[in-house]
C-alpha cells in the first residue's frame, strides 16, 4: 500500500536496495525483492541519512554510526481508529522496528476486533506470535482486546512493552512473554486455555529463547494446527503474513486452510504485501493469508 504520510515514504528501490524515509531520517537498506530492478530516481540516493552495509538485513552495520543521527524523538504514528505509536531505533539488525507494509492488516486487525466484541460481548482474547515490537499487538489493544505478545527475543519483548506505553496502553490488559512459539502453545493446550483470535508472522529461519529451531518451511502448517485448537471453541479471526521465498499467496491460504480447518472448505482471503513509491511504483513486501475474507 501506498505509504506518503510525514510518518513514512518509500522514496525508491532498484539494485538490491530500497529508499525510505522515517521521518526526517531517509535510509538506504538492504531489498532481496528489488534485485534485478533499475532504481527510478537515481538523484534521491545521495541524501540518505545513513546506510545499511552488508550484503543482507542481520549481517552488516549502519554507516555514519547511529549515534551521529538518530533523533532524540523518533517515532512512528499509526492511526486510524486505533491509534498506537511505536518507537524507532536503528537497530544491529538493520531494522528500525516498523514494518510498514503491516499498516492494512492493522486496520484490519482493528475492525475484526470490533466485530467480535459485539458478538462476544466480552473484550476477545488474541494470541500474537512472532510478535517483534508489537504492531499488531497494539492494534488489537487500542480496538480493545485482551492480548497475549510472543516473541522469542527478550529485548524485542521488552520493546513491545515500551511501546505499548509510549501509546498510553501501559495499564491495558496484555501479556509480555518471551517464549518458542511452539512450545507455548503446546502448553496453552495442555492448560485448556482457549483464544478467539491468532495472529503470526514468523521469519523464514529463527531460534527460540533454548536454541529452538524455527523453519517456515517445515514448522508452519504445524503451528497453524496448534492455533486450529486454541481457536477451536470460538474462533473470530486468524492472520499469518510471511517473507519465505517460496511461499505466495496461493501456498499461504493453503497452509492457513489445511492448519486451522483441516480443508479448504473455508478459504481464506490472500495476497501480497507491497510498499508503494510516489509515482506507483510496488514493491513486493511479502505475503498475507487472512480468515474471514
Amino acid at each position: 500500500m501506498t505509504a506518503t504520510t510525514n510518518q513514512y515514504e518509500l522514496l525508491d528501490f532498484g539494485d538490491g536496495r530500497k529508499l525510505e524515509r522515517f521521518g526526517g531520517v531517509i535510509l538506504n537498506r538492504p531489498c532481496p525483492t528489488a534485485e534485478d530492478v533499475a532504481k527510478s530516481r537515481p538523484e534521491l540516493w545521495d541524501d540518505a541519512t545513513a546506510r545499511f552495509r552488508g550484503p543482507r538485513m542481520g549481517d552488516g552495520s549502519w554507516s555514519p554510526a547511529p549515534r551521529s543521527w538518530v533523533p532524540a524523538e523518533w517515532h512512528y504514528v499509526h492511526g486510524g481508529d486505533a491509534p498506537f505509536r511505536l518507537q524507532l531505533e536503528a537497530l544491529p539488525s538493520g531494522q528500525v522496528g516498523v514494518f510498514p507494509e503491516q499498516r492494512e492488516n492493522w486496520d484490519w486487525i482493528a475492525g475484526q476486533i470490533t466485530k467480535a466484541k459485539s458478538k462476544l460481548d466480552r473484550p476477545p482474547r488474541v494470541l500474537n506470535l512472532f510478535a517483534y515490537t508489537g504492531g499488531s499487538t497494539l492494534a488489537a489493544s487500542a480496538a480493545g482486546a485482551e492480548v497475549v505478545h510472543i516473541d522469542a527475543a527478550r529485548n524485542l519483548v521488552d520493546r513491545a512493552r515500551e511501546n505499548a506505553a509510549f501509546s498510553g496502553f501501559a495499564d491495558r490488559p496484555i501479556r509480555w512473554i518471551a517464549e518458542d512459539a511452539v512450545k507455548f502453545c503446546q502448553r496453552e493446550l495442555k492448560r485448556g486455555n482457549q483464544y478467539d483470535a491468532v495472529i503470526l508472522d514468523p521469519p523464514t529461519f529463527g531460534h527460540g529463547p533454548k536454541g529452538e529451531l524455527w523453519q517456515t518451511e517445515t514448522g508452519l502448517l504445524s503451528l497453524l494446527k496448534l492455533c486450529g485448537q486454541l481457536t477451536a471453541e470460538s474462533r473470530a479471526f486468524v492472520l499469518v503474513t510471511c517473507h519465505s521465498p517460496g511461499i505466495g499467496p496461493a501456498e499461504l491460504a493453503a497452509y492457513l486452510a489445511e492448519g486451522i480447518f483441516g480443508h479448504c472448505g473455508q478459504p481464506p482471503k490472500s495476497g501480497g504485501l507491497f510498499l508503494e513509491t510516489a509515482d506507483a511504483r510496488r514493491l513486493p513486501s511479502g505475503t498475507f493469508a487472512r480468515w474471514p475474507k
